[in-house]
């Protein structure tokens, strides 16, 4: 079921080169990546579990004799999202989640609760690179945010990104993966040029997703992309993670960023990160 590489850094350089500009946007392109007010928050933190979700997934399937392997599959690695987002979540409480995932994390009996918020979209990156089709990609990214994110547009917003993702890491060129996102998801019908200046904070999928994509179709390298991410202004850290996702996918991430956004991740989340590197490199080697 899976197809693998060294892979989720691009979610988190975005998310760790954004932190700093959440609630102080700056837009422009022009400024320093990595600075000490940077820091990991909630986007890498959720990205993460959804990677541990996955391998502990993996892991119990091939451990077990039971049939109709596809449907215990999608049945276990919904329990497993649920598990992992909580209990990896639980150790960060002050990691900036929303307040209705905030009380899902934390509370004894969680349910999804309707959100479109765009959490839905910046931990599922996972899911976009390991499915082997697209429809796998779909069925992946509505089991992953479904637990949580089950409105429409959330579970639209996880999608779109994950598709782009998948559509960038097995060769897609730019043109295919806007056809496919304007015809299937969202219009992509601006530039982050015309849109810079007016373009506000907003939380929801509808108005985080199209940008992050667009930032990612207008840049030049990877670092081109997490600087025009950071340029739109916005929820800067998650539209920025976003873009990083899809942007590694189709560019991959020079050595020394990842090098140094690796400096950024304590030792639960470094080790979890390290297990995935290894994980999806056994993967592509079968």
């Amino acid at each position: 079921m899976l197809e693998g590489g060294i892979v989720l850094i691009g979610a988190m350089i975005g998310d760790i080169v954004g932190s700093r500009f959440e609630f102080n946007n700056y837009r422009n392109k022009n400024f320093e990546l990595f600075t000490k007010d940077c820091h990991v928050t909630d986007d890498s933190i959720m990205t993460v579990a959804v990677a541990k979700a996955i391998m502990e997934t993996e892991r119990i399937i091939k451990l077990s004799s039971a049939n109709n392997y596809e449907n215990r599959y999608y049945s276990l690695l919904e329990e497993m999202s649920v598990r992992y987002m909580r209990e990896i979540g639980r150790k960060y409480p002050d990691c900036g989640y929303g307040y209705r995932f905030n009380q899902w994390v934390f509370c004894a009996n969680p349910e999804p609760y309707n959100s479109f918020g765009n959490g839905a979209a910046m931990r599922i990156s996972p899911v976009g690179f390991i499915a082997k089709t697209e429809s796998e990609v779909c069925k992946l990214s509505e089991i992953v945010t479904g637990v949580t994110h089950n409105h429409e547009e959330g579970l639209k917003g996880a999608e779109a990104t994950a598709v782009a993702i998948f559509m960038a890491w097995h060769g897609c060129t730019k043109s295919e993966i806007r056809n496919k996102i304007n015809r299937s998801y969202y219009p992509l019908n601006f530039t982050i040029d015309g849109i810079r200046d007016s373009y506000q904070f907003n939380e929801t999928c509808q108005e985080t997703v199209p940008q992050a994509i667009v930032a990612f179709l207008e840049s030049s390298s990877f670092e081109d992309a997490i600087r025009t991410a950071i340029s739109v202004g916005g929820d800067s850290d998650t539209l920025a993670a976003i873009t990083g996702s899809i942007a590694e996918a189709y560019y991959g991430v020079p050595k020394t960023l990842r090098k140094k956004a690796l400096t950024y991740l304590d030792d639960e989340l470094r080790a979890i990160y390290d297990e995935w590197s290894e994980f999806t490199d056994t993967i592509s080697s079968i």
